[in-house]
C-alpha cells in the first residue's frame, strides 16, 4: 500500500498544474488566470526541485513541457481544448509504461506471490483503462464545455480507478483461496 500511495503522490505532482488549472478555472471561470497559475506551477515546482538538487523525472519534464505548450497555445487561441487535451498524453504515456509485463508486482504484498501471474493480467488491464481514459478524454475534451468536461473527467477518474481497484483486490483474493485450498495450504491474511 505504501508503494501504492507513493506512486499516487508522484503521479498527483506530475499532474497539479492541471488540477490546479481545473480548480481556479471552475472556481473563477477565468480562463486566463487559470493557465496562468498552472503554467506558474508547473515552472515552480521544477524550480523547486533544481534549486533542492533533486532528481527531475521524465514524466515531469514531459508535464511541465505539456503545460507551457498548452497553456500557451489556450493563452494565444483562448481556446481551454489544448489545456484539456494535456491529460490525454499523460494517459497514454502511463499506459505505455503499464505495458511492460510485471510491473505491477512490486506493489503486491509479499502475499499475493502465489497470484504473481494475475496480477499481470490486470497491469494489463490497467494499460487498457488509461488508454480508454485517453481517448475518452479526447472525445469530450473536443465536444463538451470545460466545466462539464471537468466534472465528468474528474468522476470517471476516480469511478473508473476505484472499481478497477476492487475489481482486482476480489479477483485476486478469489483466485488466491482457491489455489490456497487446491494445494491444501492455509490461504494467508
Amino acid at each position: 500500500m505504501k508503494n501504492l500511495l507513493s506512486a499516487a503522490r508522484v503521479l498527483t505532482m506530475d499532474l497539479a498544474s492541471t488540477i490546479l488549472f481545473l480548480a481556479i478555472f471552475l472556481l473563477t471561470d477565468n480562463l486566463i488566470l487559470a493557465v496562468g497559475l498552472g503554467m506558474a506551477l508547473g515552472i515552480a515546482q521544477i524550480a523547486w526541485q533544481l534549486h533542492r538538487k533533486q532528481p527531475i523525472g521524465t514524466i515531469q519534464w514531459l508535464s511541465v513541457v505539456l503545460v507551457l505548450a498548452s497553456g500557451t497555445a489556450t493563452l494565444l487561441t483562448h481556446d481551454p481544448t489544448f489545456v484539456m487535451l494535456k491529460p490525454s498524453i499523460i494517459y497514454c504515456i502511463v499506459g505505455l509504461v503499464m505495458l511492460r509485463r510485471g510491473w505491477m508486482n512490486r506493489y503486491l504484498p509479499e502475499r499475493a506471490a502465489p497470484v504473481a501471474d494475475v496480477a499481470t493480467t490486470f497491469g494489463y488491464v490497467w494499460a487498457a483503462l488509461m488508454f480508454a481514459s485517453a481517448a475518452l478524454n479526447i472525445a469530450l475534451a473536443l465536444s463538451l464545455d470545460p466545466k462539464t468536461w471537468a466534472a465528468v473527467m474528474s468522476a470517471w477518474g476516480l469511478f473508473s480507478k476505484i472499481g478497477l481497484f476492487l475489481i482486482q483486490y476480489g479477483t485476486m483474493v478469489a483466485i488466491g483461496r482457491r489455489r490456497a485450498a487446491a494445494a491444501g495450504v492455509p490461504f494467508p491474511t
